[in-house]
């Protein structure tokens, strides 16, 4: 047997005389004396039927226990929790979606602590999930792959490609009177027509993208939309894989560096990508003990041409990118124009470039520009700082015209207050939204505002108003909506001093976010701020909220690699 249990986590669980009581478990499970004597690998997976971006999950996990088992392993499954954004969205339940990240990684690491488990390949489909599982591999450091479950395949709607996003705009046409309550429904039944997540360069494909780039996944595994039986040879394969590097002692924190982690940022700044990457990037980094905060994103971001035309600002989904070549091609044509480490380590046990030999850009499609033909020069997404955001905000630029704002502040204390304002079309063009004391602890939990923002849309208004929030946005969300403002309300950010009517300037061109009022009235707004009360004063908010830190860092809720003693694999 090529594999030596004696240098592996699991012989704590199957090796010795001492083991003997661990063993008869796994004979109670139907193993035998060889399957214990290899190594045990968890297949992780975020499968659950909240909603079809995890249905198709439990299929391939079982293609990966094939591929683990065929290589010699032996696959140990199990599954954690995801809270999926499109059905928390708009009400309190958005409040536990960035919380799921902590507890998918917690979760993910008791598990493999727990059992000894000497790897994974963790399979997930929704926007929390994918950071979540990357962070827990990055925390364990045993020798991982990644694997995306793939895109819902678009719906249509009177002969043009929909998402969800549709219906969520769609609220805001029918709030305003320029939709029926038919249509809506018309739409609604065939805007998601399969397993899969959001279709559109939103959160989850995203950090699809930001997987292979980053060097976590297998080239190509992250294209395919959920049903295709094509994601099956990618999740044995993965299992195969993972075996490889158990072999060959590849581990996470080989693969995940300073310049994969840049890699990664220029992928989500080339496609248009969520905004809720300069959240995921920074908690990845930091499982790692490298330093890359929101200011290391943005200058990535500055650098980077914007190549992918895809919803929500553009005019493709996910399906078309894995038609037109799949996310190696946007690597390879940034490789070709300088703005991709060639040299950094993947899971394949070779290196981007080395990746890249094989791939030839696809000049006959139209949704990915070659990098000396970009939308735009710079990324799809902007970093703004400011006298109303001084460690920093986000915005995604990708598809809008105008990117400078300047407007009257008209502020809300919670989303829902906001999103009444909108139904009931009680604002006017030139006010600039204040969303606030919706940050990770003031929350808690940093939910998104895609409801609000969708109908603001779904009314006509998307480009004559804006929106500021110390909250997230959903990658969906479309128009100048900054999100990430940091420091955040609840900590007496300076968003918690605006008052109606004052003036907020916003300029994505130049990176700025600033309130037009004298230094010497905002001190003396601060000395008469009181802390804000919330509804959540025990349970898993609560907890979370005595934890997490700053937006800018990654919203993370532990101390990180920086102040380990010891490493799981270690043991």
């Amino acid at each position: 047997m090529k594999f030596n249990k004696n240098r592996l986590p699991s012989r704590h669980v199957s090796v010795g005389p001492e083991r003997a009581p661990h063993r008869s478990y796994y004979y109670a499970m139907g193993m035998n004396e060889n399957d214990i004597n290899k190594p045990f690998v968890g297949v992780v997976s975020t499968w659950n039927e909240a909603a079809p971006c995890n249905i198709a999950l439990m299929r391939q996990a079982q293609s990966v226990k094939k591929g683990v088992t065929e290589a010699e392993g032996t696959p140990r499954e199990f599954c954690t929790i995801t809270v999926t954004d499109g059905i928390a969205m708009g009400h309190q339940g958005m409040k536990s979606s960035l919380v799921s990240r902590e507890v998918i990684a917690d979760s993910t690491e008791l598990t493999v602590r727990g059992h000894c488990y000497d790897a994974i390949v963790g399979l997930a489909g929704c926007d929390k999930s994918l950071p979540g599982l990357m962070m827990a591999m990055c925390r364990l450091n045993v020798p991982s792959v990644f694997m995306y479950g793939g895109s819902i395949l678009p719906g249509n709607y009177k002969g043009k490609d929909v998402t969800v996003v549709d219906v969520f705009e769609a609220v805001g046409k029918f709030s305003s009177g320029n939709a029926t309550e038919e249509e809506l429904h018309e739409l609604e039944c065939v805007a998601c027509p399969s397993a899969g997540a959001c279709g559109g360069q939103f959160t989850a494909n995203t950090m699809a993208c930001v997987s292979e780039a980053i060097g976590l996944a297998l080239p190509y595994s992250s294209g395919a939309p959920a049903p295709y039986e094509e994601r099956d040879k990618y999740a044995y394969e993965s299992g195969k894989q993972v075996m490889y590097l158990i072999e060959n002692n590849i581990r996470p924190r080989d693969i995940v560096t300073k310049k994969s982690l840049e890699n990664a940022a220029t992928i989500v700044a080339a496609t248009g990508g969520s905004t809720n990457a300069g959240l995921h990037l920074p908690a990845i980094a930091h499982e790692c003990g490298i330093k890359f905060d929101l200011d290391d994103v943005v200058e990535i971001f500055k650098r980077t041409p914007y190549l992918a035309d895809l919803k929500p600002g553009g005019q493709y989904v996910a399906k078309d990118v894995y038609e037109a070549g799949g996310v190696p091609i946007i690597i390879k044509t940034l490789y070709e124009g300088g703005y991709i480490h060639g040299e950094c380590l993947t899971v394949t046990g070779n290196t981007i470039a080395e990746n890249l030999k094989s791939v030839e850009f696809n000049k006959n499609q139209k949704v990915i520009r070659p990098y000396d033909e970009p939308l735009s020069i710079t990324g799809g997404v902007v970093g703004l700082k400011g006298n109303l955001a001084p460690e920093g905000a986000i915005v995604k630029v990708a598809g809008m015209e105008n990117l400078k704002f300047n407007g009257r502040a008209k502020c809300f204390d919670c989303e829902e207050d906001a999103f009444e304002c909108v139904k009931n079309e009680n604002y006017k063009e030139g006010d600039v939204f204040v969303i606030r004391y919706e940050g990770p602890r003031g929350g808690p939990g940093m939910r998104e505002m895609l409801a609000t923002t969708a109908a603001i849309y779904g009314q006509g208004m998307g480009d004559k108003v804006a929106l500021i929030t110390d909250g997230r946005f959903s990658g969906a969300t479309r128009g100048f909506c900054v999100g990430h403002v940091s420091p955040e309300a609840a900590v007496c950010g300076p968003i918690a001093l605006i008052e109606n009517g004052d003036e907020i300037i916003l300029d994505a061109e130049n990176g700025e976010i600033s309130i037009n009022v004298p230094l010497e009235t905002l001190e003396k707004r601060k000395k008469s701020w009181k802390e804000r009360k919330t509804d959540f004063n025990s349970g898993t908010l609560w907890k979370y909220s005595q934890t997490v830190g700053s937006a800018v860092k990654g919203a993370v809720t532990h101390p990180g690699a920086e102040k380990e003693t010891h490493v799981y694999s270690e043991i």
